[in-house]
């Protein structure tokens, strides 16, 4: 029998917009917000509250991002989330928030999303993050800063992965005699051991060129739009067959994962 997850049924008729936090806001991130932009265009006209985002990002644009990521030179020296949310908040009408800071913080402990997503580029990020979620998951309430899922997206130069997960201990599903619901998706962090990594800072690229040693240039926007796509068939669909995928670009292979 097929396994099936369905979406929390919170999210799929809230009375207000469903509250997201994305985690950086570079190659990866700066894809991802502008998706989630028109995500939340399409939800409101299927008559959803859609989405509000919320982008943390310490830091700032500089020459070695225009062209890889989402910004310009007019932008140069500018915060990244504060550059990226202003630009769309602009072009879609939007009032989405900005944050120059990591996430989470000491003054951000108190600050929930039903959506988090991580767009970031370093394993300590991801387990301090979890460390803070877990002590989250037996809410017994939803509103607007309950943590329901977290969306995971990571690469290297030319392959990458995508992972959603829920914050959530368990989320109730509904009997199906045609499919295996599963109530529990790991996160990235229950799939991947990080404590065993041992990490090196490979610091910020100072061109172009040097950053796309690192990353190559449509990477992150393959993998965006692939994590979005899982994303919007859970909200609009209620219901996913994958929690995410891996991406290959030297072979263009696109590998589901299942739920």
């Amino acid at each position: 029998m097929k396994k099936i997850h369905y979406t929390d049924r919170y999210l799929l008729n809230p009375h207000h917009p469903v509250t997201v936090f994305v985690i950086g806001a570079g190659g990866t991130g700066s894809q991802v917000v502008t998706n989630l932009a028109r995500m939340s265009i399409a939800l409101q006209a299927l008559g959803h509250p859609g989405l509000h985002v919320t982008v943390f990002d310490p830091d700032t644009v500089t020459e070695a991002n225009i062209g890889r990521q989402l910004f310009s030179e007019s932008e140069l020296g500018l915060n990244k989330a504060v550059a990226l949310v202003t630009r769309i908040n602009r072009f879609f009408g939007f009032s989405w928030e900005a944050k120059g800071q990591c996430y989470p913080s000491g003054t951000s402990d108190s600050v929930l999303a039903n959506i988090i997503i991580t767009c970031t580029d370093t394993t300590r990020s991801r387990t301090g993050l979890w460390r803070f979620l877990k002590k989250h998951r037996e809410r017994s309430y939803d509103d607007e800063k309950s943590p329901i899922y977290w969306m995971d997206f990571g690469n290297a130069q030319t392959t990458g992965q995508v992972l959603i997960g829920n914050v959530k201990s368990k989320i109730p599903q509904p009997s199906s005699t045609e499919y295996l619901p599963i109530p529990k998706m790991n996160v990235i962090t229950e799939e991947v051991p990080y404590s065993t990594i041992r990490e090196k800072d490979s610091g910020p690229s100072c061109s172009l060129t040097e950053a796309l040693q690192k990353q190559d240039l449509f990477i992150n926007s393959m993998l965006a739009q692939i994590g979005c796509d899982v994303l919007w068939r859970m909200l609009r669909e209620g219901r996913t067959f994958y929690r995410g995928a891996y991406l290959n670009l030297d072979t263009l292979r696109v590998n589901p994962i299942p739920v």
